[in-house]
């Protein structure tokens, strides 16, 4: 099943580090946020990519244009011809598509765009900007259950603020950091998707979380699969310190992934 990740918008809101780069490329822990995403689904065995880029989508390309030789030990020997000599390197075992999908293209018409490259299987889909330690393989068991054409991860994410706890007589008994919202489910992207999915978009001017999904809802072609552990996206420079945080204790909820990677 190949994964399709958006990674195409401006990132306006985290303009600090978009001007320079797209935000998929924002690193966390000196790596591009779009690995992190990578590397969760490869945990559970899809190497397939393919992400619809946009705005300075050149830069993504380049970083997958050089990322072997990055991983690698090499030598480059001057002395017999300009020789690259690789000695030890070890890469995930990814097949990545990049496809330019537009500048100004909307999140179901960057979908569209890349149709021919999905086929005619199911597929999976998600944001290149939000991190989660949702678990894919139930993902995936999940939309082959219920047998609808589509499936939406859903979070139920924390309040900005920390939030006092008061009784009756307005005394302070504690505090809650960073309680749950309003209780509300919210669309956390990890879809699973049928091909048909594409009939629903009809332009690059669709949004897909407008008329294809509510289409979708409509004729009960929409499940949602509940998520209670993490997810975070990176919307702002204050999402993205956060982040940065998290992996640097060491305690990152997203990184589930081992020690997997394939030497060649």
């Amino acid at each position: 099943m190949k994964v399709v990740i958006l990674a195409g918008g401006y990132g306006t809101r985290i303009s600090e580090e978009s001007h320079l780069r797209p935000k998929p490329m924002i690193e966390i822990g000196q790596k591009p946020i779009l690995w992190h995403i990578m590397k969760l689904y490869s945990q559970h065995g899809f190497n397939d990519f393919i992400i619809c880029l946009g705005y300075k989508g050149f830069y993504i390309k380049e970083y997958f244009a050089h990322y072997f030789l990055h991983e690698s030990d090499v030598t480059f020997d001057f002395q017999n011809g300009n020789q690259l000599i690789t000695h030890q390197h070890t890469a995930e075992p990814w097949k990545v598509t990049l496809v330019n999908t537009g500048v100004d293209t909307m999140t179901g018409g960057r979908v569209k765009r890349v149709q021919e490259y999905i086929g005619s299987e199911p597929f999976m889909l998600t944001y290149g900007d939000g991190v989660s330690d949702v678990n894919i393989t139930e993902l995936v068991q999940y939309h082959k259950l219920h047998g609808r054409l589509a499936t939406v991860t859903t979070v139920q994410p924390s309040g900005r603020f920390g939030a006092l706890e008061i009784n009756p007589n307005n005394e302070v008994k504690g505090f809650q950091e960073k309680p749950k919202g309003d209780g509300a489910w919210i669309n956390a992207g990890f879809f699973v998707l049928e091909p048909e999915v594409l009939n629903y978009i009809s332009s690059d001017e669709t949004v897909f979380e407008k008329e294809p999904l509510e289409g979708l809802a409509k004729n009960d072609e929409l499940m949602g699969f509940k998520h209670e552990g993490f997810w975070q996206p990176m919307d702002t420079l204050r999402d993205k310190n956060y982040l940065e945080e998290l992996w640097k204790s060491g305690k990152a909820p997203w990184k589930t992934w081992g020690k997997e990677l394939v030497n060649i």
